[in-house]
């Protein structure tokens, strides 16, 4: 009897170890991919027909940038007239070029070029000299003072054209270059106009004066030259007012700002004037009104690349006398560049 017992747990003992071989091999097999799973679907046929472009990480160029002034000059490009031209080719002429905002005069200017003389080598041609003609301003800007004093950059215009963003891009160019920067939140009718301006501070690494909202303005600027004079700053770059709150009339407060900005240790050594190209004309309005208040040196035209009234860089400097120095064609804090008549031109009317 015994021997039977002793039998039967051997044939057990066996069965159970085979089990577990099989399981064992069982699932090695499956890890080697030796058994086959439930069927997969066939896989779609695909058809590559075009292989797309890379994409690339390079900055856009100025041509790019200014695509709807472009646009609007792609009829003037696409005349193929050479010689004497044609009454509908001269209204073409004239209508592209007042849509583009370059002014009454300037576009006189053309017209009476290309009918005294033609287009000899193409209307475009014709076309970009004259207004090459028409950008021929010193566009140098000023970045040092007097001896023992510091030098001082007063930003003008209306709220909403971009003016304390300008400042701010021009503060990251200016510490870029090593300099050591102060910025005088000189708007304090605008409280967010401070605030903007202290992010700049923080993004650049340049140094701030504020005040309290509804501050004087004079004030926030010299203590401004103060802290610049003794911290042995390289330049003070100082915001003004677009409106006021109250009756005191604006264009007095610009004209006191200066003042305060040019007495000793400050030095106004360039008066920008910030204008939206978006508004065309009306950018010209909004100058005249404050050349009365400040010697105006030059012009930061923003926006440049949302428009398609690009023209509007020559109507400034013809009927302003006032050169444009910088023009912001995007939204990076590298996107305010310095004007380049060549480049700004040949965007335009290059094929």
């Amino acid at each position: 009897m015994s021997v039977i017992l002793i039998v039967v747990a051997v044939l057990a003992v066996v069965v159970v170890l085979a089990v577990v071989a099989a399981l064992v091999v069982s699932q090695r097999r499956r890890r080697l991919g030796l058994v086959a799973g439930p069927p997969r679907a066939a896989m779609p046929e695909v058809l590559v027909t075009e292989v797309a472009q890379r994409p690339t990480l390079e900055s856009p160029s100025l041509e790019q940038r200014l695509g709807s002034s472009r646009g609007v000059f792609e009829r003037l490009r696409s005349l193929a007239g050479v010689g004497a031209l044609g009454t509908d080719q001269l209204d073409v002429v004239e209508e592209v070029l007042l849509r583009s905002d370059v002014g009454v005069a300037t576009t006189q200017v053309v017209l009476d070029e290309l009918r005294a003389n033609g287009a000899p080598e193409g209307v475009a041609a014709t076309v970009r000299q004259v207004l090459l003609e028409s950008l021929t301003a010193d566009r140098s800007v000023a970045s040092h003072a007097d001896a023992g004093r510091v030098p001082v950059w007063l930003f003008v215009g209306v709220n909403g054209v971009g003016k304390t963003t300008t400042i701010g891009k021009l503060a990251h160019r200016l510490v870029s270059e090593g300099r050591s920067v102060v910025l005088a939140a000189g708007d304090t009718f605008r409280a967010a106009a401070a605030d903007q301006l202290e992010q700049w501070a923080q993004r650049t690494g340049a140094d701030i004066v504020r005040a309290a909202a509804g501050a004087d303005p004079g004030s926030v600027v010299h203590d401004a030259l103060g802290r610049a004079a003794a911290r042995g700053a390289d330049i003070v770059l100082a915001d003004t007012a677009g409106r006021r709150a109250n009756s005191t009339n604006l264009l007095d407060e610009l004209s006191k700002v200066r003042r305060v900005a040019d007495r000793d240790p400050g030095q106004v050594v360039e008066t920008f004037m910030v204008l939206d190209a978006t508004t065309g004309q009306n950018a010209l309005s909004q100058a005249r009104e404050f050349l009365a208040a400040a010697t105006v040196t030059g012009i930061v035209l923003t926006k440049l690349d949302g428009t398609a009234r690009g023209g509007i860089v020559v109507a400034i400097e013809r009927e302003l006398g006032i050169p444009v120095k910088f023009v912001g064609v995007g939204e990076g804090v590298e996107d305010l560049v310095a004007f380049d008549p060549v480049a700004f031109v040949d965007s335009l009317l290059a094929a």
